[in-house]
């Protein structure tokens, strides 16, 4: 019997389309049409803060759709199907549902398979950064890029070519070639998939989010040509559209460009509590075997695992890994910190970084089989304008490495870590034991001093680990440039770790720093 990969649900999720009766909407009196936008405006409104869950979790959004198959396109994610339910029923009692009917919807839920971890299905520990794919997976946020495309799939079940017939294995190399198609498009494409096996009239239900709408049409175009789409896929109707703010909603049915100037952002859209999905999306159209997240990568088919920053994963289910950050309380903390550093001619320069994000993950894997790994991500990586470096730093002292991916965005860098929380041997991602998390601390040698700057290390490191709340400090060197380092140390809270930059041993270290480092120092806290 071919084997059945287990599942989790999450959200569930409607895609309700609706047809303006236009030849209604002229002939109206100007107070009626007044009348029924703002009623459309307030439950679009109400809707996309979740005001109607009584948890306040899930989220919705307005597209407008082109062409002759629908005008408005309304998605809800919302915890239970009879919420999605009463959305559907609030909105008919709105005075714009006059003016409109429903030629489409479509319903499905949100789901991880056996694809993407034994453990998470046998109830073992996984580390951070899968938790949080999974997490994006099943409870998503609705992304703000601004055009959408939805369509249903299917997998052939065919005399000659029948997916659910395939054994597992067999299954699984095609969406990985799939997934190594979609992660590609990381950064470019962010997706949600969800199944509907049982719920409506096809598999799945893939939508996809772009800023440039050709981005769209490459990803489905490209992944065409992939084994498991080409002999597996049924891809029944597309609908393509753009997104708008439910203030716009009285201009786009007065035939106004939407968004309109006064909204044409990405910064406009709410979307409630929202939970990071790991942009990395990938498309994965099958079993959902497909990985992280957020924001991408093409799979049709059973997910496989991989994590794409904003692809495809056509089956059951697609991740985004896009890690969400509790905004203002953060920030504030942040800038904090910054201050405080500044203070002491330190420049520690944005939240994480000096003008860049960093992600570290802790493997404890051979470090030339980690490497190998590494490099063939960073292929990808470096596809995209926001990668600075990725890199493999090995521990001077003890059986461990460190993966460090700096990124122009913290979406991207949070992305990123969904990709390397795959690696061989992770074993932790900085900053989750420890109460306040990782200080990084980056230095470019020069040549000539490298012993040293080892010498010197060894003797702060002595006095480190007699200093209150520090738990550990490694000092890691690339693998590629001998003269990289990367000191990992970790502490208990913000207030110990900032004892260690106010004490005179670091002020000493500094001053001794100036004349063997061959480039400024970057401190990065990556909590």
């Amino acid at each position: 019997m071919v084997e059945v990969p287990q599942t989790d649900e999450g959200w569930y999720m409607l895609h309700d389309f609706r047809q303006i009766d236009w030849d209604a909407w002229r002939n109206a009196p100007e107070q009626e049409r007044e009348r029924a936008a703002r009623a459309g405006r307030e439950y679009l409104a109400s809707h996309e803060s979740a005001a109607d869950s009584p948890d306040g979790e899930g989220t919705s959004a307005v597209f407008s759709i082109i062409g002759h198959k629908a005008d408005l396109m309304i998605v809800h994610l919302r915890p239970t199907l009879d919420l999605l339910s009463q959305a559907e029923r609030q909105f008919e009692g709105t005075a714009l549902a006059e003016f409109t009917t429903q030629p489409n919807s479509y319903v499905s839920v949100t789901e991880v398979s056996g694809y993407v971890s034994d453990d998470y299905f046998e109830g073992g520990e996984i580390n951070e950064g899968l938790r949080q794919y999974i997490e994006g997976k099943l409870k998503p946020e609705i992304p703000d890029d601004e055009y959408v495309c939805f369509y249903p799939m299917s997998k052939r079940r065919g005399e000659e070519h029948n997916w659910y017939t395939l054994p597992f294995e067999e299954r699984a190399e095609m969406m990985s070639g799939h997934g190594a198609t979609g992660k590609q498009y990381a950064g470019d494409i962010d997706q949600i998939i969800a199944s509907s096996i049982g719920f409506d009239d096809h598999e799945w239900g893939v939508t996809l989010f772009a800023a440039d709408p050709v981005k769209i049409k490459d990803i489905v175009y490209e992944m065409r040509f992939d084994e498991a789409t080409s002999k597996y896929g049924e891809f029944p109707g597309f609908y393509i559209g753009r997104r708008f703010p439910p203030e716009d909603l009285l201009a786009y049915l007065n035939g106004e460009a939407v968004p309109t100037a006064e909204h044409d952002d990405h910064g406009g859209h709410h979307h409630g509590e929202g939970h990071g999905q790991g942009h990395g999306d990938g498309h994965h159209h099958g079993d959902s075997n497909g990985s992280h997240h957020g924001d991408a990568g093409g799979h049709h088919g059973d997910d496989d695992g991989h994590h794409d920053d904003s692809g495809h994963h056509e089956g059951e289910g697609h991740h985004d890994s896009d890690a969400h950050h509790d905004g203002d309380d953060d920030d504030a903390d942040d800038e904090e910190i910054r201050g405080q550093l500044a203070d002491m001619d330190i420049y520690a320069g944005q939240p994480h970084g000096e003008d860049v994000y960093a992600t570290v993950l802790y493997s404890e894997a051979d470090t030339d089989e980690l490497f190998e790994e590494v490099e063939g991500l960073r292929g990808n990586f470096e596809h995209y304008g926001t990668h600075v470096k990725t890199a493999v730093y090995e521990a001077a002292d003890r059986d461990r490495s460190a993966v460090v991916s700096i990124w122009d965005t913290a979406s991207a860098a949070d992305t990123a870590a969904g990709f390397l929380s795959e690696l061989p041997g992770i074993v932790e991602r900085a900053g989750e034991e420890s109460g306040f998390g990782t200080m990084g601390m980056f230095y470019t040698v020069k040549p000539d001093s490298r012993e040293d700057f080892v010498d010197k290390f060894e003797t702060v490191g002595g006095v480190l680990a007699d200093m209150d709340g520090h738990l550990e400090t490694d000092l890691m060197v690339n693998e590629e440039d001998e003269n990289d380092m990367f000191i990992a140390s970790q502490w208990e809270s913000q207030e110990d770790a900032m004892g260690f930059f106010r004490s005179d041993d670091f002020q000493n270290t500094v001053e001794w720093g100036r004349d063997v480092l061959a480039d400024r120092p970057r401190h990065v806290f990556l909590a």
